[in-house]
């Protein structure tokens, strides 16, 4: 059963075009992850899906119907700003969430205590914006980057939990910008300014795209080289990387500045591939 059901869906803030006629559908038990760099719509796709904003164009469709209040009672909800009150305690966030959904509260996170929430470390803010989502049983999750900010451990105990909920049948869409993150989904959908520009496994999204690789004892002088250049470098360790990039101008480049280098091609990876795309 289609979860979401969104149909090129566009959202226009005047002259400019956040959203531009995406397609996107999750399936009940499915993880969906969408990825792109900070600006490229997410956040704007998310509230149209989930009503919170109303679409300039296409249509959105969640368990077969418009977004509703009966519809929200089926979804949990962890925004960027988590939607929790600060000056509350963990429990009294919980007590008040649960009651707007008319179940039992659920028992905070071990260790958040009783004093305000904001004065909680963000991961275990997190924590309870990730119970308080969950406490009313929903059919879908839809996280905004949800572990965000928060430490390693935290983030694969937040994960297992998220795989629980897919587990047991609930659709799950989440942005990310951890690459570790965005390999567990069961599908990803890569986003750049406002449109989709990719979609499917890791591979699917990588494709064909490559990248240079540089190896020599003298990789600060490679990476200035390259960057003199104008061609785009990144360090993996010592190694430079210059996803995109053709072959024989990063041997022109270093070898107009004396850097001896070995060179070579290599499949790019998937945060090179979002780059790519992003900049197509």
């Amino acid at each position: 059963m289609k979860a979401i059901e969104a149909r090129a869906l566009t959202r226009r803030f005047g002259a400019f075009t956040a959203v531009a006629d995406v397609d996107l559908v999750v399936e009940t038990g499915e993880i969906v992850g969408v990825l792109g760099a900070n600006g490229a719509g997410k956040t704007t796709l998310m509230r149209m899906i989930l009503g919170l904003l109303h679409p300039s164009a296409g249509r959105v469709r969640l368990f077969g119907l418009p977004p509703s209040r009966e519809t929200r009672r089926r979804i949990g909800y962890v925004p960027q700003g988590l939607g929790l009150y600060r000056d509350l305690s963990a429990a009294e966030n919980l007590s008040f969430s649960a009651a707007a959904f008319g179940v039992a509260a659920a028992l905070p996170p071990p260790g958040t205590g009783t004093g305000a929430l904001g004065h909680l470390p963000l991961g275990q803010q997190r924590a309870v914006a990730f119970a308080a989502a969950l406490q009313h049983h929903p059919d879908l999750l839809v996280l905004d980057e949800p572990t965000s900010g928060v430490a390693p451990l935290a983030r694969a105990r937040l994960w297992d939990r998220i795989r629980e909920q897919a587990g047991a049948g609930a659709a799950v869409l989440v942005t990310t910008h951890y690459m570790d993150e965005a390999r567990q989904a069961d599908r990803l959908v890569l986003m750049a300014a406002g449109r989709v520009v990719g979609r499917g496994q890791e591979a699917d999204i990588v494709g064909a795209a490559r990248a240079v690789v540089v190896r020599t004892p003298d990789w600060s002088g490679a990476f200035a080289a390259c960057e003199a250049a104008g061609l785009a470098a990144t360090l993996a360790g010592t190694e430079v990387r210059l996803p995109g990039a053709d072959l024989e101008a990063v041997r022109r480049a270093l070898g107009a500045s004396g850097v001896p280098a070995e060179l070579s091609s290599a499949p790019a990876t998937l945060e090179e591939a979002m780059v790519l795309a992003a900049g197509r």
